[in-house]
């Protein structure tokens, strides 16, 4: 098969952006879980930042997380390097 061809069969990903480490608020009522889906994930600049964003709302939690990751349901997940303030 050419270039050309294979060039043709081949469709873009629109989500082709590479999985990064990164830290984030996670909200969540219990820390059981180790993949979070992206609608309880908000990435900050800093440790410092997600530490002070956490302890202002309720059942948020500091980490630090690798994501997002496209799931094999098609879901978006982060998945859970450590928690920052050590839970």
């Amino acid at each position: 098969m050419g270039q050309i061809q294979m060039e043709k069969i081949m469709q873009e990903d629109p989500d082709n952006s590479l999985v990064k480490t990164c830290y984030a608020v996670i909200y969540t009522p219990s820390r059981r879980r180790k993949r979070f889906p992206e609608n309880c994930v908000t990435p900050v600049e800093s440790a410092e930042q997600a530490i002070a964003q956490a302890a202002a709302q309720e059942d948020s939690h500091p980490a630090r997380v690798m994501g997002p990751s496209r799931s094999s349901e098609g879901f978006r997940l982060y998945y859970l390097i450590d928690w920052l303030d050590g839970g």
